[in-house]
């Protein structure tokens, strides 16, 4: 691989100035996306592969929430960069997650719904997670699992195994959530069916059903909210 400019050289230092001075303020979409991008192609003008994604996929949620294969076909982006987004995105997850558990008060359903909307919202496939609380409703250390992935429009879980997994973590309380890769977060009957029979096992053994989630990209649907729990 070529060497890089001198003078492209010299904007990325500046970028990087620039980030260590006022963080991302005043950072144009396209300029967010070359500071990640001369993370993982050191020896390229990065400016053009960075406009090339924000023109095919809108902004940097877009970016990270693209799959690999979509990416890799971005002019100029190779294929460790592509890696280098989801890996980014994945940290974001963590890390809200990671805030979410290290919280001495209930976890709120604001920090649960945006830590979800990261995790899962973008995904193609339907996956069903379930949250871990404590006693005083917080989440639990490595509190979330993915107990099911399915297909675009199924995810399909036993509620046996939701229960045994709680009693397994010795949670008190659950959170279920699970994507809608339509991105229409009404739910089907086969949602509200399978609440109800999961809701059922878990009082046989004192566990307490806080909320079940439907997620999208945009949106979040609560059946506790919805009266539907």
């Amino acid at each position: 691989m070529s060497r890089l400019d001198p003078s492209h050289l010299g904007h990325r230092q500046r970028l990087r100035d620039r980030f260590l001075k006022f963080s991302l303020e005043g950072f144009a979409d396209y300029e967010v996306i070359e500071l990640l991008l001369t993370l993982a192609i050191p020896r390229s003008d990065v400016k053009q592969p960075a406009k090339a994604l924000i023109k095919r996929f809108g902004n940097l949620r877009a970016i990270l929430d693209a799959p690999l294969d979509e990416l890799r076909q971005v002019k100029g982006i190779g294929s460790v960069a592509p890696v280098a987004l989801q890996i980014i995105r994945a940290a974001a997850a963590l890390y809200l997650q990671q805030c979410a558990e290290g919280a001495e008060s209930a976890v709120g359903e604001e920090e649960l719904e945006r830590t979800w909307r990261t995790r899962i919202g973008a995904l193609r496939n339907e996956v069903f997670e379930v949250a871990y609380l404590d006693s005083g409703l917080r989440l639990l250390r490595d509190g979330i699992e993915r107990l099911e992935e399915g297909t675009v429009d199924r995810a399909s879980v036993y509620p046996r195994r939701v229960v045994e997994s709680a009693l397994r973590r010795g949670a008190v309380a659950l959170v279920l959530a699970h994507n809608h890769p339509n991105g229409h977060v009404d739910p089907t009957e086969q949602d509200k069916l399978l609440t109800r029979i999961i809701v059922l096992a878990a009082e046989v053994v004192h566990l307490k059903i806080v909320d079940h989630l439907i997620i999208s990209v945009d949106t979040v649907f609560s059946f506790r909210k919805a009266g539907l729990l």
